[in-house]
C-alpha cells in the first residue's frame, strides 16, 4: 500500500494529530461524502455542514482560543486541508474561510474585528469571503477599480468581484477597494463587508469546469455605505497585507494538491488491483506498476518539501518565494499524477460517477488560483536574479 511506501512524517507525528486525524476520517465518511454528489447538483453545501464543522473543532483551527477558535498551530489545519484533498471534497471552502480569511482578521484587525467575527467563524454560523478579483483583471491587482469614496466617517464603495468562494453562502467578505483611484499598489484597502449591507448584492453560482459542489459566485456593491471601522489594518495598505498573506494561501492549495494526489493514487492501486484485462489485473502489466511507481515518487518527493514549508508556517517563517515553489511544484505534480491514474481507468475513468473523474475536473484549477503558476515562475525568477540584473 502507498502509506507503506511513504516515510514517517515528523510534521504530523503526535498524539493528537493522530487522534485527530481518525476523527477527521470519521467525520468526513460520516457527514461529507455522502452529500457531497447532492451539493454538486445544487452549486453549493448546505449551512448545516458549517455549522457541523464548526462543532467538531475543525474551523479556525489554529485561531486562538480567547477568539473562539481551537488554538492549535498551523500543522492541524494542514492535516484537515490535506485529509478533504485525499477524499476528493472541493464543496466546502472550509480553507478559504478559516485559514485565509480568519488570518488577515486575526493578524490585522481590530480586538472590536475578532470579537465580531471570529467567535462565529469558528462555529460554523458566520461564512468569510475574500473578493479580490475583478472581471477585468486577475493577479495585476493594482488595476481593480471597486471604489471606495471617503465621506468623512463612512466610505461609499462601488464595483463588482468575481471568482470568489464561498461567494453565495458568505456572511461577509474581505474587499479589496481602491480608496485611491490612481495611486496603483498603495491605493488598495480591505475593507470588511457583511452581505446584509444594502446594496450588497451576490450573482449566480458559476457553472464550472469542476468543483461544482463550490459556490463561486460574483458579488456587486452599489453605493454601500460602509463604517471605517470596517477597515483591516489602516488605509492604503491593503495591498501589503495581500502579499504578506498568499504565501499561506498558496501553501493551502500545495497541501490541497499532495492530498489529491494521495487519494488518486490510492484509488488507482485498489482499482488495478481488482481490474482485469486480457485475464488477469491490470496491476500485473510492467506499465501499470512502472506509472504508478512514478506517481509514487512525485508524491514522496513534494510532500517532504511541502512538510517543510508547513513547519515554516507554523513559525511564521515561510517565504513568498518558498510558497510559490510550493504552489507550483505540487500543483504540477498532482494534476499530472491524477492524468496518470485516470489513463489506468480506462473509459471507466472518463466517467463522472467514478472519483478519477472528478479529480480531474476539480485539480485543474489548483494551477490557476491563489496566483497562476506562471506568476509563480515570475516570483521564483525574480528572487534567483535579485542582483544580477
Amino acid at each position: 500500500m502507498l502509506t507503506d511506501l511513504l516515510v514517517n512524517r515528523k510534521t504530523y507525528n503526535t498524539q493528537n494529530h493522530e487522534l485527530i486525524s481518525l476523527m477527521i476520517d470519521d467525520f468526513i465518511k460520516r457527514d461529507i461524502l455522502p452529500f457531497h454528489a447532492e451539493w454538486e447538483k445544487n452549486g453549493m453545501v448546505s449551512r448545516e455542514i458549517w455549522k457541523l464543522t464548526g462543532e467538531q473543532g475543525l474551523l479556525c483551527i489554529d485561531v486562538p482560543e480567547k477568539y473562539g477558535g481551537v488554538g492549535f498551530d498551523f500543522t492541524f489545519s494542514a492535516l484537515f486541508i490535506e485529509k478533504l484533498g485525499f477524499y476528493g471534497i472541493t464543496g466546502p471552502g472550509f480553507s478559504l474561510h478559516s485559514d485565509i480569511v480568519a488570518n488577515y482578521i486575526v493578524n490585522y484587525g481590530t480586538e472590536t474585528q475578532k470579537y465580531t467575527y471570529l467567535p462565529e467563524m469558528a462555529k460554523g454560523t458566520k461564512i468569510g469571503a475574500i473578493a479580490m478579483t475583478e472581471p477585468n483583471c486577475g493577479s495585476d491587482l493594482s488595476s481593480i477599480t471597486t471604489t471606495a469614496v471617503d465621506k468623512g466617517s463612512h466610505y461609499i464603495i462601488n464595483g463588482e468581484k468575481t471568482f470568489v468562494t464561498n461567494g453565495l453562502l458568505c456572511d461577509f467578505a474581505i474587499v479589496a477597494v481602491k480608496t485611491t483611484l490612481h495611486a496603483g499598489h498603495e491605493g488598495i484597502t480591505l475593507v470588511l463587508i457583511d452581505s446584509n449591507t444594502e446594496g450588497f448584492s451576490k450573482g449566480t453560482s458559476f457553472k464550472k469546469l469542476g468543483m461544482h459542489a463550490q459556490d463561486t459566485c460574483s458579488l456587486f456593491f452599489d453605493n454601500v455605505h460602509v463604517k471605517k471601522e470596517q477597515v483591516l489594518h489602516g488605509e492604503g495598505k491593503g495591498f501589503q497585507l495581500m502579499m504578506n498573506e498568499l504565501a499561506r494561501e498558496r501553501l493551502t492549495i500545495a497541501i490541497a494538491s499532495i492530498g489529491a494526489a494521495k487519494g488518486a493514487i490510492e484509488e488507482t492501486l485498489n482499482y488495478t488491483a481488482t481490474r482485469k484485462a486480457f485475464k488477469k489485473p491490470i496491476a500485473g502489466f510492467q506499465n501499470t506498476q512502472f506509472k504508478l511507481a512514478e506517481c509514487a515518487a512525485q508524491l514522496q518527493i513534494h510532500q517532504a518539501f511541502i512538510d517543510t514549508c508547513t513547519e515554516l508556517e507554523t513559525r511564521r517563517e515561510l517565504t513568498p518565494e518558498s510558497a510559490a515553489i510550493a504552489k507550483y511544484s505540487a500543483s504540477e505534480m498532482s494534476n499530472k499524477v491524477v492524468d496518470e491514474c485516470l489513463q489506468l481507468f480506462g473509459g471507466y475513468g472518463y466517467m463522472w460517477e467514478y472519483p478519477i473523474s472528478r479529480r480531474f475536473a476539480d485539480n485543474r484549477i489548483s494551477k490557476i488560483y491563489g496566483g497562476t503558476n506562471e506568476i509563480m515562475k515570475i516570483l521564483i525568477a525574480k528572487k534567483l536574479y535579485k542582483g544580477l540584473i
